[in-house]
């Protein structure tokens, strides 16, 4: 889902990307962890397997020239996620996620349970500007990203949405 605005100002266009939950692949992931637990093996030397409390969301560019703006991020009660970027371009045959894949750094959204309703989610503001400008400068070479979301501490992922503003260079 994407939205483009005029900016009155500066007359560029802004640009909100939603990311979206990618079932295919998270269901693929999750077959993958159930597979190597059924027939006790032991997963790869630095594979990651996707955890029962995690997802795959992916973000589609219309555009690659971008400038992060800002994240909008909506979060109804109390619990964290934690957003991941994925460096891996997925691939029909899915090849397995490598730790060595996870970017550095991630979003952190969370609310305490004493927290009213009304109070806005926190984060750590710097970790999730360097992400957006990353993104951003991904963008340039990618039409796709995916990322890991985690959903923990109470957060259910039909609580939680969360998308990136950005202005079209």
């Amino acid at each position: 889902m994407t939205s483009e605005t005029d900016m009155a100002t500066s007359g560029e266009k802004a640009l909100d990307l939603h990311f979206i939950e990618d079932s295919s692949i998270t269901e693929v992931m999750r077959h993958r962890a159930q597979s190597l637990q059924r027939s006790a093996q032991k997963r790869q030397e630095g594979e990651r397997l996707l955890l029962p409390h995690e997802a795959v969301y992916r973000l589609d560019f219309t555009n690659q020239e971008l400038t992060f703006v800002r994240w909008s991020v909506s979060l109804t009660g109390h619990g964290r996620v934690v957003v991941t970027g994925i460096s891996q371009l997925w691939t029909p045959d899915l090849t397995n996620l490598m730790t060595r894949q996870l970017l550095e750094p991630v979003g952190t959204f969370w609310r305490n349970a004493d927290d009213p309703e009304d109070m806005p989610h926190k984060c750590l503001e710097a970790d999730i500007q360097e992400f957006g400008e990353r993104i951003a400068e991904l963008a340039k070479v990618r039409k796709v990203m995916y990322f890991l979301f985690a959903f923990k501490e109470g957060v259910e992922p039909d609580k939680v949405s969360i998308s990136l503003e950005f202005t079209q260079v």
